[in-house]
């Protein structure tokens, strides 16, 4: 096949924006797979991509230039169509899942029938997950692995001048907000995994959900505000971060930690004051450590809740699903 479906965006906006096009199959270049897309995870950096950055909280320097046309996505799950000829470790018809080029842009991205992949960046899909739940695993899940278990690279670090450093999570009281999310339910079993008591931040309506999770205890944010009537933490991981993370610096311990998982905290002097802890990073593509998480998933220790699938033609519908918020787990999106 010489060309495939995608989607792509010739200008930023809205959903509106996203059209589902014939464009040509990309070829792998050196180091490079080429994966024939069964589904494709949705993102938050995918409908900061699509609207030109114009509501994102990240720093401006963290913005890439994006060349139209475009196409959009990071997270994919497939089957191995090419290799290029000095790549080693992964043949045609293997199943593979990953997180493509990020932080940076390519020019061949998820959203499409076929992608090309750097090696490094993709694993070997484990067999007992199906494509969809594994689409949904790479960025959630390495943000979550980074913050939590392990950075695993020597990049410079562009939200803060030190290194981000995970802490010791066994015995110890770990909050997370915004639970249910695609960050945060994965997080919240990371450090279950590692050992922690864990308390989990949502609407009431996820309770149930979190507590399958493994969540010790669970806040519904909607009837009362956690940061009044919780304390004694090691750790809080605020899978919604922003501006009012600050919020949670009260119910930590001297000596615990805060980690945003977006950009926007402002409250240096009062953590400060406090012996408190804030640092972040930014997750970058690892097919080592997906590999890693892949085993977890494998043996069911850990789990990708779907909030739900959509055709890859539809992805307008999947960014207006996406918009609406309060979402339980990751959104899909599917290549027939």
């Amino acid at each position: 096949m010489t060309t495939m479906k995608a989607i792509r965006l010739h200008e930023f906006g809205s959903p509106e924006v996203l059209r589902y096009e014939t464009v040509p199959v990309p070829e792998p270049e050196p180091g490079e797979v080429l994966v024939r897309v069964h589904a494709v995870g949705v993102n938050p950096p995918d409908w900061y991509l699509r609207d030109g950055y114009q509501h994102q909280r990240l720093p401006a320097e963290l913005m890439p230039s994006i060349p139209l046309p475009a196409i959009p996505g990071s997270d994919v799950s497939g089957v191995v169509a090419a290799v290029a000829p000095d790549v080693d470790g992964f043949s045609v018809g293997d199943h593979v899942f990953g997180m493509l080029r990020f932080p940076s842009f390519g020019d061949s991205a998820a959203y499409a029938e076929y992608a090309r992949a750097p090696a490094s960046d993709v694993a070997l899909k484990p067999p007992g997950v199906d494509h969809v739940h594994a689409a949904g695993a790479p960025m959630s899940g390495l943000t979550a692995w980074q913050f939590l278990v392990e950075v695993g690279h020597d990049a410079p670090n562009p939200l803060q001048p030190q290194e981000h450093r995970p802490v010791p999570l066994d015995g110890r009281r770990v909050l997370v907000n915004g639970a249910a999310g695609g960050v945060g339910h994965l997080a919240l079993q990371l450090a279950k995994w590692r050992g922690a008591h864990v308390i989990a931040v949502a609407s009431g309506s996820h309770e149930a959900f979190l507590r399958e999770l493994g969540a010790d205890e669970v806040v519904d944010y909607t009837a009362v505000r956690p940061e009044e009537v919780i304390g004694d933490l090691d750790l809080v991981v605020d899978a919604v971060g922003g501006p009012t993370t600050g919020r949670f610096l009260s119910t930590l311990k001297r000596g615990g930690a805060l980690f945003p998982v977006f950009p926007g905290f402002a409250d240096h002097d009062e953590a400060a004051t406090r012996g408190v802890t804030v640092s972040m990073t930014q997750v970058r593509s690892d097919g080592a450590q997906l590999a890693e998480l892949g085993r977890l998933l494998d043996d069911g220790t850990v789990r990708v809740a779907v909030d739900g699938t959509f055709p890859l033609a539809d992805a307008r519908a999947a960014h207006e699903r996406a918009a609406e918020g309060h979402l339980r787990g990751k959104i899909v999106l599917t290549v027939s």
